[in-house]
């Protein structure tokens, strides 16, 4: 596989055409960023932390039977994807009160919810990503209503498989973002990544934050807490 010209460069990642018009090469980079990007910093290990941890989950997914786009990792900071077009929403699954779901609610943080609440934002940093409802989603023609529901589904489905992978590390799936693309016969997976990037893991015993929360609010080093969550994966593999 011969990486080519670059295609996109976000936040934390690089993506690269291949000679294959089918297969994406993925660059992880050292930068954090938070407060959609208003924080930024680099910071040594993230890439190779945040590569190795989705990974092992988007291998671990596949084995469940939940159809992503990852192929292969290729190094500690690289990887190879499926091409898809990605779908402007990020899909929210919460299954404890946090973040701005807390504050936005007057919920104490750390209250476990009913059910798993899935939430949808329009993917786009000018308007700062703002939430909005299955009927705005339609009207910008972001998806269709069927759509709309499969990724409900999707969504609703990755949770219950990352809820036993973590359960099984001591790990509290607090809540998470993923992101979705098309393929080019219009087959919907699950895209992006899945990592304490995109994630709010909390430890089950302590509940100590093992995600980017300890750089978005200024608690300490993210680079040991990415580092314990990759060890607790790997241990789990190697099991």
């Amino acid at each position: 596989m011969k990486k080519e010209a670059l295609l996109y460069e976000g936040k934390a990642k690089q993506l690269f055409k291949t000679d294959d018009p089918k297969v994406v090469w993925v660059e992880y980079l050292n930068q954090a960023t938070a407060l959609n990007g208003a924080k930024k910093d680099q910071i040594a290990g993230k890439g190779e932390l945040n590569n190795q941890i989705t990974s092992l989950i988007f291998s671990y997914l596949h084995e469940v039977g939940i159809d992503n786009h990852f192929i292969k990792q290729l190094s500690e900071t690289e990887q190879l994807i499926r091409s898809v077009e990605i779908i402007p929403l990020e899909v929210v699954v919460r299954n404890v009160a946090a973040g701005s779901f807390a504050k936005r609610l007057a919920i104490t943080e750390g209250t476990p919810l009913k059910f798993p609440i899935v939430e949808f934002y329009f993917k786009n940093d000018a308007l700062d990503d703002p939430m909005i409802t299955e009927d705005h989603i339609k009207v910008l023609d972001i998806a269709t209503a069927e759509e709309i529901e499969t990724l409900r589904q999707m969504a609703l489905d990755v949770n219950e498989a990352l809820k036993k992978l973590f359960t099984e590390i001591k790990i509290k799936l607090v809540d998470f973002k993923l992101e979705f693309g098309r393929t080019e016969t219009g087959e919907i997976l699950l895209a992006d990544e899945v990592s304490p990037d995109t994630c709010r893991l909390w430890d089950l015993t302590t509940n100590d934050h093992l995600d980017k929360d300890i750089y978005r609010r200024d608690l300490g080093d993210i680079i040991p807490v990415y580092q314990e969550v990759y060890n607790r994966l790997n241990q789990r593999k190697g099991a």
